[in-house]
């Protein structure tokens, strides 16, 4: 008999909701369940986990093996889980030490060469991991995002193998370069451009100034995009925990992280004839 116990996140909005790998092996016929109200990129873990170990150079256990997702209520979807998976059954069967798996959470895809591959959604985990003040071990593809918090003690790994070898005390994992984490770069159109339209102009400053809400009504090619696309230009900074909370909306929807605008103040321009079912969600809008 043999039980691992090892800490991931889901993703439900920003939230990221702790989630507990339980993975027991057992006497019986060889084979994997996973339980705990997984959907089909999930359940679909147990190929992707076993060949990823056997190319890691590790053994598949020849038992029974059952994987329980907890709370069993929560749904859980994507691909996160696999890295927690994983290192629960090595851990249950004695591959990687018990200990090693406390006070740490596991974020990440496998590949079937046991390459680690990069997941949405890291920042929210990473800040609600902040208040339990465990280590994260995230994939090397999420190394700039995860750099952002500097008060979160972070690991970035490319492999299954490296971690292993982490947990084992043989090869420490490297914590993000947190010089990747850069200034916002400068681009964002000028309202000085703009000629005429000196009430609107105007009805932009007293908005951004006084953070009001604006709308604007004209036929189309009067300007109303193109002054619009012009307001986040004469906004103020956003503070630290402004950038990181867009950042993290960014993150949960699967935006390419970029180091070089992160602070910058999020714009969408979706297109006119938009429905209100495509404004809320659905539709991919376009900056």
């Amino acid at each position: 008999m043999g039980l691992a116990v090892a800490l991931t996140r889901a993703s439900e909005g920003i939230v990221a909701p702790l989630v507990t790998v339980e993975v027991h092996l057992s006497g019986g016929l060889p084979g994997t369940s996973i339980v705990g109200l997984p959907e089909a990129a999930v359940r679909e873990a147990r190929d992707r986990v076993r060949v990823a170990i056997q190319n890691t150079q590790f053994e598949y256990p020849n038992r029974r093996v059952t994987v329980n997702l907890a709370p069993a209520e929560l749904p859980k979807d994507g691909v996160r889980f696999d890295l927690a998976i994983a290192l629960g059954i090595l851990a249950a069967g004695g591959q990687v030490p018990h200990e090693s798996l406390k006070g740490c959470e596991f974020l990440g895809e496998l590949a079937l060469s046991g390459e680690l591959r990069s997941v949405p959604g890291v920042l929210p985990a990473l800040l609600r991991a902040r208040c339990g003040k465990r280590c994260v071990i995230v994939p090397a593809g999420n190394a700039q995002e995860a750099a952002l918090l500097g008060d979160v003690e972070v690991r970035v790994a490319r492999t299954l193998a490296d971690v292993c070898a982490h947990l084992r005390g043989m090869d420490p994992l490297p914590t993000p370069d947190a010089a990747t984490a850069g200034e916002t770069a400068d681009g964002v159109p000028d309202l000085a451009d703009v000629r005429g339209q000196l009430h609107a102009r105007r009805a932009l400053e007293i908005a951004a100034a006084g953070g009001h809400h604006l709308l604007m009504v004209g036929p189309p090619g009067t300007g109303k995009s193109m002054l619009a696309a012009r307001l986040p230009g004469i906004l103020p900074p956003m503070t630290d925990a402004d950038a990181i909370e867009a950042c993290a909306v960014r993150s949960v929807a699967g935006d390419p992280f970029d180091a070089t605008d992160w602070r910058r103040r999020p714009y969408r321009a979706p297109y006119h004839t938009a429905s209100g079912v495509a404004l809320v969600g659905g539709c991919e809008f376009h900056q």
